[in-house]
């Protein structure tokens, strides 16, 4: 029997900012397999790496070493065009700080990822309306981001994450910004995503989102240092935590 090739897969990354060996990398020697289909939470305190990890993943940034496959595609050299080409065929991004265009309305904003797709107007403005309506943003298509709450500027975000049907959306603290309600407001909507098929990686330091998630893994100090979740999951510390 053919054995199933990994959705994504890290082998022996590193990432290093500086060259300097008294600074530590932001990454260090990380391997790592995600199926399609799975939800991962990234967990670890401030500094350790889950920003960067989550960087690569989303090939807006390559490893100073390692493998990067996706989806069986080496990518970890890949140029600027075939990366955006990869990112718009595969992903989705939601971020802490929104990363809305102020000049653009909430329909243009959520349309930004389909213009590089070779699609009809009209099966753009099919797909805004549909992502709009799924995150309850369709009746304020036509303001600005600056006139929305930040629950409702993430939701729109969220609706930029989908219009696409990405197989893959990687959240970096998503509910950063918000308070309770809202997070758990947008918490639903990307378990929601992941219920309609989406591979999610989630980048929290919030324990209660990270147990939404079907596996958990723990970086410290650029390192990987535990594992939890699904059964065929390799519990094995990569590397012990400094007491």
């Amino acid at each position: 029997m053919t054995q199933a090739i990994p959705f994504l897969e890290l082998v022996d990354v590193s990432r290093a900012f500086v060259d300097d060996d008294t600074q530590p990398p932001a990454l260090s020697h990380i391997d790592l397999t995600i199926e399609r289909g799975q939800y991962v939470a990234v967990c670890g305190p401030s500094g350790c790496g889950k920003s960067t990890l989550l960087s690569i993943l989303g090939l807006l940034d390559a490893p100073s070493s390692g493998r990067y496959l996706l989806d069986g595609i080496p990518v970890q050299d890949l140029g600027a065009a075939e990366r955006s080409r990869m990112r718009s065929r595969y992903m989705g991004f939601i971020f802490q700080a929104f990363n809305l265009v102020g000049e653009l309305s909430v329909y243009e904003n959520v349309e930004l990822p389909l213009l590089y797709r070779p699609i009809s107007p009209a099966e753009r403005r099919q797909r805004v309306e549909r992502a709009l309506e799924r995150v309850a943003m369709a009746h304020r298509a036509r303001h600005r981001p600056g006139q929305l709450s930040g629950g409702q500027q993430q939701r729109v975000a969220v609706a930029r994450a989908l219009v696409g049907d990405p197989e893959l959306v990687l959240a970096d603290e998503p509910t950063g910004n918000l308070d309770s309600l809202r997070a758990a407001e947008v918490m639903e909507l990307i378990d929601d995503l992941h219920r309609g098929g989406a591979t999610i990686c989630l980048v929290t330091h919030d324990p209660r989102f990270a147990e939404r998630a079907q596996r958990s893994i723990h970086l410290f100090d650029g390192r990987l240092v535990g594992r939890t979740g699904l059964a065929q999951e390799d519990s094995r510390l990569a590397a012990a935590v400094p007491s």
